[in-house]
């Protein structure tokens, strides 16, 4: 039997919609006021403003709000930043709620103009299949023995050059060294070209590592500066300046491509190319090898071979100025490692570096691990928050908020390395049996962590422990200068503002025939 209706006139049932709407929206809102008012989000600390106003500074500056406060939000005109130091939160963003946090429109709006669709610049698919492309290259045995070769053939040329400057007394910024001698590594593995920027020979490869330090500067200028898309379109000021250095870097990326595939494809075996060490040798033969696609993937691997690795060899070399003993303690074990004599020559040195001699060298790793807590070679990374959540330590983020872990921070916490957090001491990583002890990736977050950790971790370290191994080897350092305190540029990558400039004042022996005394300014 069907139920009868009886339809409302016109007016009545709109206004009894409006009714039901309306009381809807009420309780909607009063739930939505309710939760509002339930969450709890980070103290405000800072502003675009005070933020701008302490750039030179900016990682101190943010240290001095983290030894208050484990996670914090400073206000900027465009968006909100929210800084965390708190393992739990870190983890959280870099693993447990991953899909959450990405790079998004934000940064890549800011990092595009240089990156392109690079790894580091995007997520979803793209940075998928780049990270599958890198890793599956980096990860091989072919690529390690080839690497290494490189690194050890480089390791002879800087040692080379330090030594003639030492001898004439000539001064050489060891800075820039470092990042020329990490450029001419990482394309050659990249591509199996020779630059030698070291030697100054190959003027290209000059303009473009200053043209990259212009745009890494540039760029990061923008985080804090929210005029920077009016400058873009007006091409005025440091938008200009990075406009003009992303056009010498496309043509030296370009021109690389370029020369690689002439070379290639003039080899009269289609096999040769597969069977080379280097990496692109064996891209230019998968279905990817589209000119853009191969400069985006070629820069930001150059970035992470050459910047951040010449970041933690300066520091190195400097907290070995800075703490003579520890120096002594390197040397001692580079020695005991590898059998080294006195008489030994710069190429002997190289030579007794194998892999085993390399693991024996546990105090030497910590040493550099210790660097990079305190002098992180990318201090500062960053998310945006793609859905409202809450973290585990109870403070909730909204939808689009820029959420970033501040490398150089945590490395100064004491609440995360004890009292002596500021103190530079190997020795925390070490067990009682002198054994290197590694921490949690989301406390020491010096190579990322969780789906997106660095592939290359174990690449770099093999690169600095050889060529520290062979410095320290060869040479004792210090500083003329012993009061002198080194102070970082801000950029993407912690450079020291000025480099390091050694200053061979003489050219003594030290205590070891080979090692020659230098002393640095």
């Amino acid at each position: 039997m069907d139920v009868p209706s009886f339809p409302l006139p016109p007016p009545i049932a709109i206004s009894l919609a409006v009714v039901i709407l309306t009381v809807l929206v009420i309780r909607f809102r009063a739930r939505r006021l309710g939760a509002e008012k339930k969450k709890r989000y980070h103290p405000v600390v800072t502003n675009f403003l005070n933020t701008l106003i302490n750039f030179p500074r900016l990682h101190h500056y943010m240290t001095e709000f983290e030894h208050k406060h484990k996670s914090y939000r400073a206000y900027n005109v465009l968006i909100d930043y929210i800084i965390t130091t708190d393992p739990a939160n870190v983890e959280y963003i870099l693993k447990t709620n991953f899909a959450n946090y990405g790079k998004g429109w934000y940064h890549s709006g800011v990092l595009s103009d240089v990156l392109g669709d690079g790894i580091f610049a995007v997520d979803g698919e793209k940075w998928l299949h780049q990270r599958k492309v890198a890793g599956n290259e980096l990860t091989t045995k072919v690529l390690k023995d080839f690497s290494s070769t490189v690194f050890k053939t480089n390791a002879v040329k800087l040692a080379r050059i330090i030594s003639e400057a030492a001898t004439c007394n000539k001064v050489v910024e060891i800075q820039e060294l470092f990042m020329k001698a990490t450029l001419d590594a990482i394309v050659k593995i990249l591509l199996g070209i020779e630059l030698d920027t070291m030697y100054g020979t190959n003027e290209e490869g000059i303009r473009f590592a200053h043209a990259f330090d212009v745009a890494n500067a540039m760029t990061i200028y923008r985080y804090v500066d929210f005029s920077w898309k009016i400058r873009r379109f007006l091409n005025i000021g440091s938008e200009a300046l990075l406009r003009k250095s992303v056009q010498l870097i496309d043509q030296f990326i370009y021109n690389l491509i370029k020369r690689k595939i002439e070379t290639d494809t003039s080899s009269e075996d289609e096999l040769l190319a597969l069977k080379k060490g280097d990496i692109i040798s064996r891209l230019l033969k998968s279905p990817d090898a589209d000119p853009k696609y191969l400069r985006d993937l070629i820069l930001c691997l150059i970035a992470a071979g050459r910047d951040t690795t010449a970041s933690t060899l300066t520091w190195f070399i400097y907290m070995l100025c800075k703490h003579p003993h520890i120096q002594e303690k390197v040397a001692r074990e580079v020695r005991e490692a590898t059998n080294l004599k006195d008489s030994s020559r710069i190429d002997e040195v190289v030579a007794t570096l194998t892999e085993e001699a390399l693991e024996k060298m546990q105090y030497l790793h910590a040493a550099l691990s210790e660097t990079l807590r305190l002098y992180p070679s990318v201090p500062l990374n960053a998310k945006v928050c793609l859905a409202d959540d809450t973290w585990p330590d109870g403070f909730s983020v909204k939808k689009g908020d820029f959420v970033g872990f501040h490398v150089y921070g945590m490395g100064r916490m004491k609440y995360l390395w004890g009292d002596d957090a500021e103190e530079f001491r190997p020795e925390r990583w070490l067990d009682k049996n002198g054994i290197f002890q590694q921490e949690s990736p989301f406390k020491f977050t010096a190579f990322n962590a969780g789906p997106r950790i660095c592939i290359g971790r174990d690449f770099a370290y093999r690169q600095t422990k050889i060529m520290c191994a062979t410095l320290v080897g060869c040479f004792k350092f210090k500083l003329s200068d012993e009061k002198w305190v080194a102070h970082y540029l801000t950029k993407i990558s912690l450079h020291i503002d000025g480099g390091l400039y050694e200053l061979f004042m003489k050219a003594i022996l030290a205590t070891q025939p080979s090692r020659f005394y230098l002393e640095l300014n």
